[in-house]
């Protein structure tokens, strides 16, 4: 039975069509994954069912009844429920607080935190989350958010529930947890519309996949009928016969960064070295202390104990701004909320990091800005009208090129990647990826930290693993394997 269907939606910005005349059917108890390239309109089609967008064209129809359009009132009314990849949550709240907010079970004058709690705790325990209710949002794991606020749709009782990117920043053993909570909604008769850039999870978990490119509706097919291969054929309009360019340069023998007994911000005792051409990965599950340890090495966090050395000289790092005075570029995770400036025009992200450098006396020497915006979003073939549009208008793959744009107008000598391809599709990666070779290739060097296993395997010359914030290892590249990754990401080996 189709639980919700979309007719002809078409959806126009000024400059760009988003949508164009796309019709999509989605059935009652089946998980509907909706793939394709950033800018492709995934988005977009999404927030039309959300009822964030409403189109200029088309009909949906709920359950039997035709809507021209929703607003997000009537879709929660409805029982459609969205997780974004971007997640808006109250993070000086509580647990129990975010998931409470809107349900209206508080009605009254007071509220009774002890019964909200337990609530809450029972729920949380269905995903084997063992956090507190009590616990402020900003504390938790982007993973325990995420399951936050999918425990958040269940007790507004979706009957369609849109998971935008739900692996994006979760573990194996998370991904496995969501996986069975998604098959027991599915068997409860909910409709799950999966985006995922992770191709091969499509395969383990839904039922049917559409396919949109620049905005247009290619193909709805079943999962048991295709592909990989046919999959990114029909997401790109061509093949893509390698995942991973080829990397036919050698790191040199020459230490460029070397950091020893490093201890602070949640990890202790960390050491290694970084050679001059190298991709070193690091890996670990969530809450290893990957993405803190990047930031003790780029100063936003304070070291307690131990040294960073770069090129022979010992640095002393105590904010962001004497990292990049001493080339090291930051790419970080959350490229929303610490890499862009979304309400500003790309020139202008890219040209921040490097302002004196453009500056004419006290002004901005606005030429100079303009080339050099032009220079990087060429290099990094940035799509968008022009280089006056404001960056969260942008896809999030040309989001990301913005940031590491900014990034290497800085002039970096070590770039580090937190998450390079988080939420981004096969194109726009195999893209990133080239460009980070082609870095190596000028004498830069990378540390990258990735949740990725494949891309860790498939971009990384050696990688550190991490577990609890303690370094349990450094693999070789001959030595690498998925068993072997995760064996120390456990702490087990």
């Amino acid at each position: 039975m189709e639980l919700l269907e979309l007719h002809n939606i078409t959806k126009r910005y000024p400059g760009v069509t988003a949508l164009d005349n796309v019709s999509i059917s989605f059935r009652e108890g089946e998980v509907h994954a909706l793939v394709g390239e950033n800018g492709a309109g995934k988005s977009t089609f999404i927030k039309t069912i959300s009822g964030a967008v409403q189109p200029n064209e088309g009909e949906i129809v709920f359950d039997g009844a035709t809507y021209s359009h929703l607003t997000p009132q009537k879709s929660l009314e409805l029982g459609i429920s969205v997780v974004y990849q971007e997640m808006i949550q109250f993070e000086a709240m509580s647990v129990a607080d975010n998931l409470f907010m809107s349900d209206g079970s508080d009605a009254g004058l007071f509220v009774n935190e002890a019964e909200r709690n337990k609530k809450a705790a029972e729920l949380l325990q269905k995903f084997q989350c063992h956090v507190s209710p009590r616990t402020w949002v900003r504390e938790l794991s982007m993973a325990n958010r995420q399951i936050v606020e999918i425990c958040k749709a269940i007790l507004r009782n979706a009957r369609v529930l849109i998971l935008d990117e739900p692996t994006a920043s979760i573990t194996v053993e998370e991904q496995r947890r969501l996986f069975d909570v998604i098959r027991d909604l599915k068997a409860r008769g909910v409709t799950i519309i999966y985006i995922s850039h992770r191709l091969d999870e499509l395969f383990e978990i839904c039922d049917r996949v559409s396919i949109l490119r620049d905005g247009k509706y290619i193909d709805t097919v079943n999962i048991a009928d295709t592909d990989k291969q046919g999959l990114i054929k029909l997401m790109v309009g061509r093949e893509l016969s390698e995942n991973y360019p080829v990397k036919d340069n050698k790191p040199s023998d020459e230490v460029v960064l070397e950091v020893n007994n490093l201890s602070g911000n949640g990890v202790r005792d960390i050491s290694f070295q970084l050679h001059k051409g190298e991709i070193l990965g690091f890996a670990g599950l969530v809450g290893a202390g990957r993405t803190e340890l990047m930031h003790l090495i780029y100063g936003a966090a304070g070291i307690e104990a131990g040294t960073v050395t770069m090129n022979g000289q010992q640095l002393s790092i105590r904010t962001p701004s004497d990292a990049m005075k001493a080339g090291i570029g930051l790419i970080p995770e959350d490229r929303k909320w610490q890499g862009c400036f979304l309400d500003k025009p790309i020139f202008w992200n890219v040209s921040i990091s490097n302002i004196k450098e453009l500056c004419r006396g006290a002004f901005v020497d606005r030429k100079k800005e303009m080339d050099q915006a032009r220079e990087y979003g060429n290099r990094m073939r940035i799509k968008a009208p022009n280089l006056t549009v404001n960056a969260g208008a942008l896809s999030g793959g040309n989001q990301q090129k913005v940031v590491i744009a900014k990034s290497l107008a800085s002039l970096p000598d070590i770039l580090i990647f937190d998450e390079p391809t988080r939420g981004i599709d096969i194109g726009a990666r195999y893209e990133i990826y080239q460009l980070m070779i082609d870095l190596t290739k000028e004498g830069k060097s990378i540390l990258m930290v990735s949740s990725d296993m494949e891309e860790l395997l498939g971009m990384s010359e050696r990688i550190v693993v991490l577990h609890e914030g303690q370094q349990t290892g450094t693999i070789e590249k001959p030595d690498f394997s998925q068993e072997r990754v995760l064996a120390l990401a456990s702490g087990i080996a």
